[in-house]
């Protein structure tokens, strides 16, 4: 169920989208929040950083573990712009992040429905509570108009 809180954190992780976008990255941003606190915040590196794992998920779970002292971020939500991929989707996991929160669908790498679901295969030890297209329009549209103006 998407509340209201959903959306003001949603806008939080669009925000941080848009620091990529104003220096030429994807636009996809993340937050992760425990307590209704923000704890982590980051966009999408990759291409500024030259590293592949700089997506905007992987560099907050970072922050949070180093905020919390730990890599087990239990209690925690992770509010993300896109679908996470497959290499995003395992770091949840292994965070043992108990909810994620996302706004666009990804149909060519999404792994959190859209190719498949890696939160949720009992075969894991752990699985996560997916909310999906909290502020989809406005997610994808960053995502549309960013590749836009690269053609």
């Amino acid at each position: 169920m998407v509340t209201n809180k959903h959306n003001h954190y949603m806008d939080l992780a669009i925000q941080e989208a848009n620091k990529a976008s104003a220096i030429g990255e994807v636009p996809i941003g993340a937050i992760i929040v425990r307590n209704d606190e923000v704890i982590a915040s980051a966009y999408n590196r990759r291409e500024i950083d030259k590293n592949p794992l700089a997506h905007a998920e992987i560099l907050t779970i970072e922050c949070a573990s180093q905020v919390l002292q730990g890599w087990r971020l239990l209690d925690c939500t992770m509010y993300v712009t896109l679908e996470p991929c497959p290499m995003c989707a395992g770091a949840i996991l292994q965070s043992r992040i108990p909810r994620i929160v996302y706004g666009a669908t990804d149909p060519k790498a999404g792994c959190v429905g859209s190719l498949m679901n890696l939160l949720n295969d009992t075969r894991f030890n752990h699985q996560v509570e997916v909310i999906s297209g909290v502020k989809r329009d406005e997610c994808s549209s960053l995502l549309k108009d960013f590749f836009k103006k690269l053609r």
